[in-house]
């Protein structure tokens, strides 16, 4: 205590009031060791850049804010030890001294915890869109999580009691999930799409509803689906998980392409099945968005009432390539049909009248006769 004594001594001899040189001696060790507290973390900073770890940095900068709420009410704690040490202080002085120190080092912990906690999801979210997509409303619930804790350890050391504070939460939180019962079930859906990950964002998915699309956000409320014509259409996340679901992009986004044709019953098949292979074989190696190692496949399947109907099987690389793949594959197939020879048959429905007209005779017979 040499050194303090003689910076008081110093005061107090330049006329300053004893409790006020106790006060400029607490608030020179303050600014002293935060500047101490800011080059030593700096540096650590700095040092922590150079490793492959990710938390090492994260804690080294998230103790910088608790260390000063830490070290303001530790010199609080300084200034009573000072005051006590002239015989000024008191138990008012020494009860919010303690005081202080509870606070700043609960404070502290909180935005520690806070700190850290939201650190961690900044980091997963550059490395899982699901996290990102939901960053916002992951980090505001954990921020209300650790103040909310922290809030309630603190009103029991000030020697508040916390239990009719729970109460009224629990008579409010019931009133609010009553009033709330669309967006809980809304959110409670979203946790569960998230965990369950029937899809993902940029998969493309068809609903039992009718609507098509690629997944352009997955929220905890809602999810976004943009449609083929660029529209968004945003579903509450409780319909999503009662659909069901087709996914295209799952187990692969390649996807079978059947193309229904039909051909005339005096064609030739096997020459038809040739020129149709020998069309789709082209088709899938020029066509952007076509799987050019994919073998098609020809077959014939039905006698129908204007022809013979077959089915070529393409595979295009995902579903938004279909549509082009199909719509280039029957152009092609078309012209080859018009330049071989081979005819497409128009829907064509004959009728058979020689049964009705053999009746047309009876009938009138009868009438002669008669």
């Amino acid at each position: 205590m040499s050194f303090f004594d003689g910076f008081l001594s110093f005061l107090i001899d330049m006329g300053w009031p004893q409790w006020l040189s106790a006060a400029a001696l607490a608030s020179v060790s303050l600014v002293a060791t935060l500047v101490f507290k800011h080059l030593l973390i700096r540096q650590l900073v700095g040092a922590s850049t150079h490793t492959h770890l990710y938390y090492d940095t994260l804690v080294l900068r998230s103790l910088s804010r608790p260390l000063g709420m830490l070290l303001l009410g530790g010199h609080l704690w300084v200034y009573e030890r000072l005051c006590n040490h002239m015989g000024l202080s008191n138990d008012i002085l020494g009860y919010w001294a303690n005081t202080a120190v509870q606070v700043s080092l609960i404070l502290g912990l909180m935005l520690f915890i806070d700190r850290v906690v939201r650190g961690t999801i900044e980091h997963y979210a550059l490395h899982s869109v699901v996290v990102r997509n939901s960053q916002g409303v992951m980090s505001g619930l954990v921020r209300g999580l650790v103040f909310g804790i922290g809030v309630l350890v603190l009103l029991s050391s000030l020697g508040v009691s916390v239990t009719p504070v729970l109460a009224s939460l629990g008579v409010t939180s019931l009133a609010v999930a009553l009033a709330l019962q669309p967006t809980l079930e809304n959110l409670f859906s979203g946790i569960q799409l998230l965990a369950d990950k029937p899809f993902q964002v940029g998969d493309f998915i068809a609903l039992e509803s009718g609507e098509q699309g690629f997944i352009e956000r997955i929220g905890w409320r809602s999810t976004w689906v943009r449609m083929l014509a660029n529209n968004l259409v945003v579903i509450p996340n409780s319909k999503i998980s009662q659909s069901r679901i087709i996914n295209y992009n799952y187990p692969s986004p390649e996807m079978s392409v059947p193309v229904e044709v039909s051909v005339h019953y005096s064609s030739d098949l096997v020459f038809v099945q040739k020129i149709a292979k020998e069309v789709a074989v082209q088709i899938l190696k020029t066509v952007p968005g076509a799987q050019a190692e994919f073998e098609p496949k020809v077959n014939f399947h039905t006698f129908g009432d204007s022809g013979i109907g077959f089915t070529v099987v393409l595979r295009a690389t995902e579903f938004a390539e279909h549509f082009v793949l199909k719509s280039e594959f029957i152009k092609a197939l078309h012209r080859r049909f018009q330049e071989e020879g081979i005819c497409i048959p128009f829907p064509i429905v004959a009728l058979n009248t020689d049964q009705e007209n053999a009746l047309f005779r009876q009938v009138g017979q009868r009438s002669n006769e008669s």
